[in-house]
């Protein structure tokens, strides 16, 4: 009898989970399986905007020849003093672009080309205008522009990470999830044979037996089979949703959350973008840079982030910090000093967004989407002829 009271208990849950948070986090999942196909198809699609014209095939400009290193800081270090010094600084004279077209409390990050042929992405954050600026990396000559929902593969991303509520919205999926893994168990409790007579059918597909029987088998057979995968999708987009998820793991385990050096006073001249991205790839010159990121104002350091080997993050984690005016080296932190979550996002981001192990993670990544959005439309059908 109580078995019974538990079970029932158990199939309220799952059922009323799945009718309400379950269908959001099903949508979720739908637009994270296009994004497998989205991204790559949107690239080329749009060669104009993601790859270079011939002539900038070659070293791009934030990822110098290592043997001219020297000589482009020499001269980028005067490029605010004679407009032929500032020609050779073209990372700066980026910087004073925008700043201008955007104002002054817009912040900018810089995607340097990491091969040959990419174009120079510069991602914008402005009180006007928020989107991603695709330049020729040899001219800086714009190749287009696109706002932060513009095309199919940017809305998509939008609805899949934020529900385009920003914070808040990241926040709703990260519970969604965290209740759709209660989901989950609920779901396994219940399907869980308890007889051999029952092992023996907890595998079969009877798909000849009407529509409702074999949606019935699907969603039960997805779920025990390829729940696990389930599981870690789900929990991996809750982790990179919310971040005191990450700060939870950290205090469990008695570690501090890293935090970017205080900028202090300046020791000198204000010196190029170019000159500290040359020091910074001086420092790590086995690295690619992933991103160079600059705040609104000089309050906040220039972080250069750079992908080291052995780092997993297809963007990088590991940073050093410079000062916005004279550019002296405030602090560097390598992926392994990092605190606990920051290294434990160095894995689950690739593989929540299927860039880890390459194409076969893209497409495990996909199907496994796919399947979390079928359980919730084959077990909204299956409450709805119940109820016929």
């Amino acid at each position: 009898m109580a078995l019974a009271k538990a079970r029932k208990v158990w199939m309220w849950l799952h059922r009323w989970v799945g009718l309400t948070l379950g269908l959001l986090l099903a949508a979720a999942a739908l637009l994270g399986a296009l994004m497998t196909v989205l991204r790559p198809l949107d690239e080329a699609l749009h060669p104009a905007l993601f790859r270079a014209p011939a002539h900038a095939v070659g070293a791009p400009v934030a990822q110098v020849d290592p043997g001219a290193r020297t000589a482009m800081a020499g001269a980028a270090a005067t490029a605010s003093a004679s407009p032929s010094a500032a020609e050779a600084a073209p990372l700066e004279t980026l910087r004073r672009r925008i700043a201008a077209e955007f104002g002054p409390q817009s912040t900018m990050t810089l995607r340097p080309p990491r091969e040959d042929g990419e174009s120079l992405r510069v991602l914008v954050r402005g009180p006007a205008w928020e989107g991603t600026l695709y330049l020729d990396p040899a001219t800086l000559a714009e190749l287009g522009r696109r706002g932060e929902t513009d095309g199919a593969a940017n809305l998509v991303f939008e609805l899949h990470s934020a529900l385009l509520l920003g914070d808040t919205g990241k926040a709703v999926l990260a519970f969604t999830s965290l209740a759709y893994l209660a989901l989950l168990v609920t779901g396994l409790v219940l399907w869980w044979p308890t007889t051999r007579a029952q092992w023996r059918h907890a595998f079969k597909l009877k798909l000849d037996k009407g529509a409702t029987r074999g949606l019935f088998d699907l969603h039960r057979f997805g779920g025990a089979v390829l729940g696990l995968l389930v599981a870690v999708a789900v929990a991996s987009g809750a982790w990179m949703a919310y971040r005191p998820i990450g700060g939870w793991v950290n205090a469990m385990v008695g570690d501090a959350a890293t935090k970017p050096p205080k900028v202090g006073k300046d020791h000198g001249e204000r010196v190029t973008l170019d000159a500290m991205v040359a020091q910074a790839r001086a420092r790590w010159p086995e690295g690619q840079i992933g991103y160079v990121q600059l705040a609104a104002s000089d309050g906040k350091p220039v972080r250069i982030r750079f992908k080291l080997p052995g780092d997993p993050h297809p963007n990088g984690l590991s940073s050093i910090w410079m000062h916005p005016v004279d550019g002296h080296v405030l602090g560097q932190q390598r992926l392994e000093q990092l605190d606990l979550a920051t290294r434990s996002t160095a894995w689950i981001y690739p593989l929540h967004a299927g860039e880890l192990f390459g194409t076969a993670n893209r497409v495990v990544t996909g199907v496994v989407g796919l399947v979390l959005f079928g359980m919730g439309v084959t077990g909204t059908w299956l409450w709805w002829r119940r109820r016929r």
